[in-house]
């Protein structure tokens, strides 16, 4: 694996009758290294799990097109800047829901009306995450038929009601 060069023997001498140092020349051999990093590449590459990235697909309607949704098959979930939620039904003034609560109350609405379409409406302050965590939330009820829409100045006006 290493070679180690002496040089010659005997007493070497410099110019001026001083003896010189010996210079030992060091060759290392890489192979065996380069085997076992190549083993251990592969063993790594075999032994991970591969995931596949979590995606959830979601279905654009064109711009211009307009759903027609009964007012009772319709709750619409808001969520203000400080991440508190508010439900209703259809025309029904905002209730609030605490986080913990609303996958039960989404299970419950789904089980009482199967043709139930969710709305959300998130205000621009708030965080992605709060959006990220009701998405979830309707996924782990099994819900798949929501909408994003645009929190407007009447959704503001609607909280501050039952806020006081």
């Amino acid at each position: 694996m290493a070679n180690v060069d002496l040089g010659p023997k005997g007493k070497a001498k410099g110019p001026r009758g001083r003896r010189t140092k010996k210079r030992l020349n060091v060759r290392i051999d890489m192979t065996p290294m380069v085997d076992v990093v190549m083993l251990l590449i592969t063993f790594f590459m075999l032994a991970t799990v591969f995931t596949t990235p979590q995606t959830m697909e979601i279905n654009i309607p064109p711009d211009e097109s307009k759903v027609e949704v009964a007012e009772s098959n319709l709750m619409t979930l808001r969520v203000d800047a400080g991440g508190d939620i508010f439900w209703n039904m259809g025309m029904e003034p905002p209730k609030p829901v605490e986080f913990k609560d609303l996958r039960s109350m989404l299970t419950t609405g789904l089980k009482s009306n199967p043709k139930l379409i969710i709305l959300v409406k998130v205000q621009r302050e708030g965080t992605y995450g709060k959006m990220i965590d009701i998405m979830d939330e309707l996924n782990l009820a099994q819900i798949d038929r929501f909408s994003l829409a645009p929190f407007t100045d009447y959704d503001k006006e609607e909280i501050a009601k039952v806020k006081g």
